[in-house]
């Protein structure tokens, strides 16, 4: 796995695990923030060819 792919992997979790933090303490504001985050990240990844599907999507 090239450091892209593994990047893009780590930030995706990362932003995953974020997300779900914001909407278990009711911050809908983080939680739009994030969601557009991830969406971002895997838009990326797909133009990329690399493949997501390993980690949850929210």
């Amino acid at each position: 796995m090239d450091a892209f792919t593994a990047g893009i992997l780590q930030r995706i979790q990362n932003t995953e695990a974020d997300l779900d933090r914001a909407r278990a303490a009711g911050d809908d504001f983080l939680a739009e923030v994030e969601q557009a985050e991830l969406e971002d990240l895997q838009r990326l990844a797909t133009e990329h060819g690399v493949r997501y599907g390993a980690v949850s999507n929210a």
